[in-house]
């Protein structure tokens, strides 16, 4: 019995932000708050997510993160399929580096491949959010996992 009741917990630790499957974010996140030059620093299996009451957490690290610096923010236009709970997409294939769904083009910022390791790049479903804090990407977050990545445009196919 211990060790049935030691594997559940074990199953559930695992499972991390798993629970939201199928749970959608009414609303992006809001600008972090940081002061200037201080950024965050993740650990690798620190991985972004929304909890239970719409928190965007592993969102914190501001306007200033050297991580999602662009030199050229928008390069390929701006998305225009749409935002928000009300537009679900469907990956139709790729990779972290040029992943698309309906003709839309995105690539996985360098600094979040380790969080996109179990991501189904043919079937999961993915919602986009505009990032308030980064410019020149955005949001893309996994309704099967309950996490998201910085995504930037690439572009129509």
């Amino acid at each position: 019995m211990r060790a049935a009741v030691g594997f559940a917990v074990l199953i559930i630790a695992c499972a991390g932000p798993a629970w939201s499957e199928g749970h959608i974010p009414l609303h992006g996140p809001s600008p972090a708050i940081v002061e200037h030059g201080r950024s965050h620093e993740r650990a690798p299996n620190e991985r972004p997510y929304v909890d239970e009451r719409g928190r965007w957490l592993g969102h914190e690290s501001g306007r200033f993160d050297p991580h999602y610096h662009l030199d050229h923010p928008w390069a390929h236009g701006r998305f225009a399929g749409g935002f928000g709970p009300s537009h679900v997409f469907r990956l139709r294939g790729g990779s972290r580096e040029r992943f698309w769904f309906d003709g839309f083009f995105f690539g996985v910022a360098a600094y979040d491949y380790p969080f996109v390791d179990g991501w189904l790049w043919d079937s999961d479903q993915v919602v986009i959010y505009e990032d308030p804090d980064h410019e020149g990407w955005y949001l893309a977050y996994n309704t099967r996992l309950g996490t998201y990545v910085h995504v930037e445009y690439l572009g129509r196919g």
